[in-house]
């Protein structure tokens, strides 16, 4: 059996660390373009909610005005105030499961995260806001939002 020299031995190690090092960028770069990712949907996030809140300065409620092209309602301040608050909220929701699918956040948050959505989606008074805005979310999000009981179900 031959012996091998040192100089093969410190060429192998040295083509290992080369390897190993290109294998740990491809990896930095995979995490960094889904962080740029979940940054570009949070960027829209908040600017529909910058939208919803914009509505709500001028007293204005979104469902109608935007989902409905309905310029003759009435409904309080309060109403108005609440229907806007649970688009935002939707916006959130949708926004965080992003972020869970993305890997940028624990199951623990998630799972608290996913019982918020079973009760925004059970506020009945709000039904007609996930309606209207569900046609826009994912199939993968819309598959949990309906995998709560329906409570309002007539």
């Amino acid at each position: 059996m031959k012996k091998v020299s040192l100089d093969v031995w410190i060429q192998l190690i040295g083509m290992l660390s080369i390897v190993a090092s290109l294998i740990f960028v491809g990896l930095e770069m995979q995490q960094t373009q889904r962080i740029a990712i979940a940054s570009a949907q949070e960027a829209r996030m908040n600017a529909n909610r910058g939208y919803i809140r914009s509505m709500q300065e001028s007293n204005l409620d979104a469902q109608s005005v935007f989902w409905e092209q309905n310029f003759d309602y009435e409904y309080s301040p309060q109403e108005i105030g609440y229907r806007n608050s649970m688009h935002e909220q939707w916006f959130l929701m949708e926004n965080d499961f992003y972020q869970y699918q993305a890997g940028l956040m624990d199951k623990v948050t998630w799972e608290s995260k996913k019982q918020a959505i079973g009760r925004i989606y059970n506020r009945c008074n709000a039904r007609v806001i996930y309606e209207s805005r569900k046609r826009a979310l994912s199939p993968e999000f819309l598959q949990i939002v309906e995998s709560f009981p329906d409570e309002c179900d007539d």
